[in-house]
């Protein structure tokens, strides 16, 4: 996975955010995610520069992205297709809801493993507090959960930053872990859901969603 950061684009679609007083100024048809003074001194699309993320830009950037998300648990597919039309492979990205499985510490590895190592798909999740919707920060697959986690990761060192940052500033933070257990044996149609749901859920730590929310944690 490359660390090179990717700049924010313009090509973004149009996603309703009335009601959310914080995102007021908030356009995603403007080829925008904050306004140009918020960039300015937030520096979302430049995780290369030497600077340090303020309270308030944090807090907008994880609204933005929580107010998608929960746009997201209540569409429905535009094609829907029959079961008896899909592979045996398949699996429908649509009827995986990441905040509805059980829950796992994020530190899930260094419990005993209890011999379960199946394939899967994961999800990062941070349930933040009581008055803001959950952030899902990160998809990833293996057929190697334990294994996955004990080793050096990107998305480790993401969290670590995304921690700090929230430390710094006095923000409460809960990352946590799912887990979808049905997911394909086989690697090439697990992974192709893997890409269907990040594509789908527009988490911010894959580097297929840097161009839609900045790299603020990749350093």
């Amino acid at each position: 996975m490359s660390d090179r950061p990717t700049p924010y684009n313009s090509k973004n679609q149009n996603i309703e955010t009335r009601g959310l007083s914080p995102l007021s100024g908030l356009s995603y048809e403007q080829g925008s995610l904050f306004s140009e003074g918020i960039q300015r001194n937030s520096r979302l699309y430049d995780s290369s520069a030497n600077y340090e993320m303020g309270s308030q830009s944090l807090q907008i950037w994880k609204q933005a992205i929580a107010k998608y998300q929960s746009s997201i648990t209540t569409m429905i597919p535009a094609v829907q297709t029959a079961l008896f039309d899909m592979p045996s492979s398949h699996c429908d990205p649509h009827a995986i809801n990441p905040f509805a499985l059980p829950i796992q510490p994020a530190e899930f590895y260094r419990l005993p493993s209890g011999g379960s190592d199946d394939a899967c798909i994961y999800f990062v999740i941070d349930l933040t507090t009581e008055v803001q919707s959950p952030v899902l920060l990160y998809i990833g697959e293996t057929c190697r959960s334990h294994k996955r986690w004990k080793g050096i990761h990107d998305c480790k060192r993401y969290l670590l930053n995304y921690r700090d940052l929230h430390s710094t500033h006095n923000l409460p933070t809960q990352v946590v872990m799912t887990f979808w257990w049905d997911a394909p044996s086989s690697s090439r149609p697990r992974q192709q859901l893997e890409r269907n749901l990040i594509e789908k859920w527009r988490s911010p730590f894959n580097k297929e969603n840097w161009n839609f929310w900045g790299t603020p944690f990749v350093n």
